[in-house]
């Protein structure tokens, strides 16, 4: 790490570098539970809500790379062996066995919330001590907020679809 960016960097590193980490862990749980759920997703909607997906899946895998550049920056090693993933993050991977869309879709949002806590809790941490670090948090933190909105309002819809059907057949 050069100089600057250690005094630039007023927070306790090691902690930071291991909060990083299993943020990074978390986005590849996260990466792949939404790219393998919108390739697995049956149901109603389908057709609407892979494509979105996917976005997401790709979003995941960018907020993994801006978590490696700020590893890198600040002298960290980037956890390089995936089996270490599961025992670092606390956002869990909810493999989908259940393909209909409304499981794969729970199984997002509850993801989404995991990573809405990791990232508020690297903005608090970092606020008025590491700019870079924070900004990148903040950013991360909106997406996911966003994703988290993006999903509701699709279990809002089947919700409503739910309830139309069952007006009909009455």
């Amino acid at each position: 790490m050069g100089k600057e960016a250690i005094k630039v960097a007023s927070v306790d590193v090691k902690k930071l570098l291991e909060m990083l980490n299993a943020a990074l862990s978390e986005e590849w749980l996260a990466y792949y539970q939404y790219w393998i759920g919108a390739r697995l997703m049956e149901g109603p909607m389908r057709s609407e809500v892979e494509p979105e997906l996917l976005l997401h899946a790709d979003q995941e895998l960018n907020h993994a790379v801006l978590m490696v550049e700020r590893i890198i920056q600040l002298g960290g090693t980037p956890v390089i062996n995936p089996s270490e993933w599961t025992k670092l993050s606390r956002c869990s991977y909810d493999e989908p066995s259940d393909p209909y869309i409304e499981a794969i879709l729970e199984q997002n949002l509850k993801g989404e919330r995991c990573a809405i806590k990791r990232y508020q809790e690297i903005a608090d941490f970092t606020a008025g001590k590491d700019h870079s670090t924070h900004q990148i948090a903040v950013q991360i933190l909106n997406e996911e907020l966003e994703h988290e909105d993006d999903i509701e309002s699709w279990i809002g819809d089947l919700n409503r679809m739910k309830e139309e059907w069952k007006k009909m057949r009455l």
